[in-house]
């Protein structure tokens, strides 16, 4: 009989049997279709192709969003405070010794900020108090807090589970991959494809004692044992997790063999910037996908989006690790920005443009060598390492061009940990072995050919199948009638052999009598075909065996002989990478600096604080011009420690014409003005330039000496949340609370607009309260910035001039435009006290109509009892300006004379010229066009330059000569 016209094809449909009659590589379904054929392609030594593989083309590093990759980290806290951290990216478990905290657990906040957990286990012994702190930060952060018993926070049990860990007590010999290919080879060489993953647990025994012995020395470099139980005890729970996990198939490899390191977990090294402060000050900024579907998040606007140029998922990794752990070390701060001043210099440009995109070429190994461990690894994991090898002999050829850089650490550590020479025989090991193009066509790690003769042996013998198949199938079909079976063919499934498939007849059903002759056995069927199984066979399966799961097993064992040489490589390769990642994230900082103008600061011990022309690094993004001011400010002087002496400005450095750096040095700043004058943003400007300072990045300045702070503080803005049951003032209270308790005379603090939310009495008090407080401390007052609109508390029974506080304000400027009072903001910091908020003027440049505003204004005016343009007995106003105070009764007292030009042809109202000399500042009465008299306060030659041009600048009246002034001040408009 001939043979069948038609031909099993791709996907389980029949084809003419001219065309290509293609192995089937799935077994095939009852509802097999063209549809479902690709998908029925993957079988088990794919590995999860599905869910681990990416578009052709596409890079890792081509969105932020690919960063942002759910890491399983494991906590575990007990009560005193013990904690093992485990962080599952790099395999690293952190240990924190026991360290006391007290009632309201600052420090266990503080370590769940630092340390980010996704899961969190805490011992059922622990108070309520501990444990409900604990579950609100995992609620807030939509993370898993569990209670687990007592009995698995056990201080024995962790520290045998240390011991037995390979880190410390593997005692096995180096594993010789030559002697397990000669082992296997040989005709009883067994055909199970898993085998050869038994060699890797095979060890050696040893004296126990003697192991334990090494294993207690070697663990007393990380924490000792006897005086931190609390931490042993985490360990043994933490890895009892770990356990389950692997147990439940979310880790697939062993619990010992997953932790590959352990490390001292050290908060005194980092600056303590909580969860409210990063948010406040907008370090990240987290936009989620407009679906909620997804839960794919991007950088929005952010300072981490601003200096975040990372080519590297390690990069990125770091960077954001850099930015949630500050640096506190003064040496490491300067290497930073000595590399970053390096790579901007002229001749360096092009140089690290060639670093980057070399950068660019470089992956995620660590991460890829795991997965070869595990036996995951794919034919692009491979071929990352193959890239890796590469980009390194690049790299080093780069940095060899590099100009000033003996001097950079960053680029002498890459240079000792690029060992080239290594690298390049690493990646012709797995250039020489690995099949690129048969890899990607079949979707798994093939091998080249000439590599093993055993498996050419296979390859040309699964080659020849089609012919061979053709070949059966006529035999077959000579041996069967045409009226039984009209058409048939022999197929071939892997991990099912080969079958005979013939047409299903119309109306078949299974009940029905076998096809074909009786050693005809049916084994499965789809809409169109009948497949069965025949002597023959069997026969064949009997002779040629699953040939395509035996190359497949053939290969997993070369390719893991390929890893088991590629090994001694590993602790290289993953320096390397270590170091190539901290390059990254100081290029990082170079490119932006370059783009927007940053410059380095002098960074010193001293707890100073000085910038001139500082700019906000978001800010600026957003406007088309942004108006620089400086700042100044020194730790450690409160009540006790200022001298008080007010004439000190006079033999100040020239500060330019704010004279902000022109004041007596000061810890605690208070800056009042309009609304929406900048307080907030000038507020935030100081903190992040601090912290930009102390993560290594260079700062926008125009010149700044920066001493470094330990924590930073903020009551800003809140995290409001359904599950804290607290109103908004609550939780101001609680910011200031945290603080309070915790600061330093190397804290910074900031205070915006604190006290509101609650009666202006009740909310001034608690200011003035809290800024005594931290005056009181002496030589450990901590910086403060603070901003508020409760003017009036600054009288001299309330704030005594004594009082070390530095006293500024934004200036604005008063128009009139067609008949109608307006502001102009001038977003520049000054010296002295703003006595006006221009809350209604704000509110008609934002667009409330005229009639609310002009009602708001008249409100004011007569609750503040001066609208008939005279000051009544209780509306005094005190200004702790440098120079003018004005007190009930005391008229106006000057310090420190400053010459400035007269305003020319402009007359007082008794037609008499201005004197050509006057205290610089000073309160001037003005009448405008509607006669209402107004209180002006000069507070540098430039104002009256403003003034002198303006066309309110009109009948002009110094206070001081003027008696009905003496009893106060009327409210003025402060410039």
């Amino acid at each position: 009989m001939a043979p069948a016209p038609w031909k099993r094809g791709r996907g389980g449909k029949f084809v003419p049997k001219g065309k290509k009659n293609t192995k089937k590589r799935a077994q095939p379904s009852e509802n097999s279709s063209d549809s479902d054929g690709d998908a029925r392609k993957k079988v088990r030594w794919n590995q999860d192709v599905s869910e681990r593989s990416r578009p052709d083309g596409e890079s890792e590093d081509d969105e932020p969003e690919r960063f942002q990759v759910g890491q399983t980290s494991l906590a575990v806290t007990c009560n005193r405070i013990g904690c093992a951290y485990f962080n599952s990216t790099n395999g690293v478990i952190y240990l924190l010794e026991d360290t006391q905290d007290g009632v309201h657990y600052d420090f266990v906040k503080q370590l769940l900020e630092h340390v980010n957990p996704d899961f969190l286990l805490v011992s059922s012994k622990a108070d309520e108090s501990f444990i409900t702190v604990c579950r609100v930060f995992m609620e807030e952060k939509q993370g898993n807090c569990q209670v687990r018993p007592h009995r698995e926070f056990v201080a024995s049990k962790g520290k045998d589970k240390l011991y037995s860990l390979p880190l410390f007590a593997d005692q096995a010999q180096p594993h010789d991959s030559s002697t397990m290919a000669s082992s296997d080879s040989g005709p009883t060489r067994s055909r199970e494809a898993y085998n050869f993953l038994r060699g890797r647990d095979r060890q050696q025994t040893a004296d126990a004692d003697a192991v334990r012995w090494q294993a207690s020395i070697r663990i007393a470099n990380f924490v000792e044992a006897e005086r931190s139980p609390l931490c042993l005890a985490c360990v043994n729970a933490l890895l009892e997790q770990i356990h389950r996990t692997r147990a439940f198939g979310e880790l697939d490899t062993d619990t010992h063999r997953i932790v590959n390191n352990i490390e001292i977990l050290r908060l005194d090294q980092y600056m303590q910037i909580n969860m409210d402060a990063l948010l406040s000050l907008q370090i990240f900024e987290e936009q989620h996908h407009a679906s909620m579907h997804s839960d794919k998040t991007k950088e929005g606007l952010s300072l981490f989006g601003t200096l975040n140029y990372t080519k590297t998922r390690a990069g990125y990794d770091l960077l954001r690790q850099w930015f949630l752990r500050p640096s506190l070390s003064l040496e490491t701060i300067n290497e930073r920005h000595t590399a970053v001043e390096c790579f901007l210099r002229a001749d360096n440009l092009s140089v690290c443009g060639a670093l980057r995109t070399h950068l660019k070429g470089v992956r995620n190994v660590p991460h890829m060598l795991t997965a070869m461990q595990r036996g995951r690894a794919e034919a692009r994991d491979w071929e990352t390492l193959c890239k890796f090898a590469f980009h390194a002999a690049m790299l080093a050829d780069s940095l060899e061009e590099l100009g000033h850089g003996d001097d950079v650490a960053i680029v002498q550590k890459l240079k000792e940990c690029l060992d080239t020479a290594d690298f390049k025989v690493m990646g012709e090991e797995v250039n020489s072995t690995i099949d690129w193009e048969a890899s990607a066509l079949n979707q798994r790690v093939c091998v080249r050919p000439l590599i093993d003769p055993e498996l050419d042996q296979y390859k040309e013998l699964y080659d020849g199948l089609d012919s061979f198949m053709n070949h059966v199938s006529a035999q077959v079909a000579m041996e069967v009638s045409a009226d039984v079976v009209p058409a048939l063919n022999v197929v071939y499934f892997p991990q099912i052999g080969f079958l005979i498939c013939v047409p299903k007849p119309e109306g078949w059903r299974r009940e029905e009598p076998e096809l074909g002759p009786p050693d005809w056995t049916y084994s499965f069927h789809t809409e169109e075909s009948v497949y069965l199984k025949s002597d023959k066979m069997h026969d064949v399966d009997h002779h040629i065996g699953d040939i395509q799961t035996m190359i497949a097993e053939r290969e997993l064992e070369i390719v893991h002989a390929l890893y088991e040489r590629i090994v001694p490589y590993a602790p290289a390769v993953g320096a390397a990478c270590s170091v190539m990642a901290e390059l990254d994230c100081l290029l990082s900082f170079a490119q932006a600096s370059l783009i927007h103008g940053y410059i380095r600061p002098t960074m010193t011990n001293e707890n100073v604080l000085a910038v001139r022309g500082g700019r906000h690094p978001l800010h600026e993004q957003v406007v088309d011009t942004f108006i620089p001011n400086d700042s100044f400010l020194v730790g450690g002087i409160g009540i006790g420690v200022a001298d008080g002496d007010e004439d000190e400005a006079d033999n100040a450095d020239d500060g330019g014409d704010d004279g902000i750096l022109q004041q007596t040095e000061r810890s605690v700043m208070v800056i009042t003005g309009a609304n929406a004058c900048g307080k907030s943003v000038y507020l935030k400007q100081v903190a992040l330039l601090q912290f930009m300072a102390q993560i290594g990045c260079f700062v926008p300045v125009e010149s700044a000496t920066i001493g470094l702070v330990d924590k930073i503080f903020t009551r800003v803005q809140a995290r409001e949340s359904i599950s804290k049951i607290q109103s908004s003032f609550m939780l101001d209270l609680n910011q200031v609370s945290l603080a309070l308790r915790n600061s330093t005379a190397r804290s910074l603090i900031l205070l915006d607009e604190f006290g509101k939310g609650t009666l202006d009495t009740d909310g001034a008090g608690l200011l003035v309260g809290v800024l005594r407080h931290l005056l009181g401390r002496g030589a450990d007052c901590p910086r403060v910035l603070a901003t508020t609109h409760f003017r009036d508390v600054f009288r001299a029974d309330i704030v005594p001039p004594s009082l070390p506080l530095l006293l500024a304000h934004m200036r604005v400027m008063l128009v009139r435009e067609e008949g109608a009072d307006g502001i102009v903001y001038l977003y520049k910091v000054a010296p002295g006290l703003s006595l006006e908020s221009h809350a209604a003027k704000c509110a008609a440049v934002c667009g409330l109509p005229k009639p609310v505003v002009d009602r708001a204004q008249y409100v004011t005016t007569e609750a503040q009892g001066y609208g008939d343009g005279t000051c009544s007995s209780n509306s005094a106003v005190q200004s702790f300006g440098p120079g003018t105070q004005c007190r009930p009764g005391g008229g106006v007292q000057r310090f420190g004379s400053i010459n400035w030009v007269h305003l020319g042809s402009k007359k007082r109202n008794d037609n008499a010229p201005l004197p050509r000399e006057c205290t610089i500042p000073s309160f001037f009465q003005y009448t405008d066009d509607s006669g209402m008299q107004n209180v002006i306060q000069i507070t540098s030659k430039t104002d009256m330059d403003v003034i002198g041009s303006h066309a309110l600048a009109r009948n002009w009246t110094a206070l001081a000569g003027y008696p009905k002034y003496n009893s106060g001040v009327v409210a003025p408009a402060v410039y």
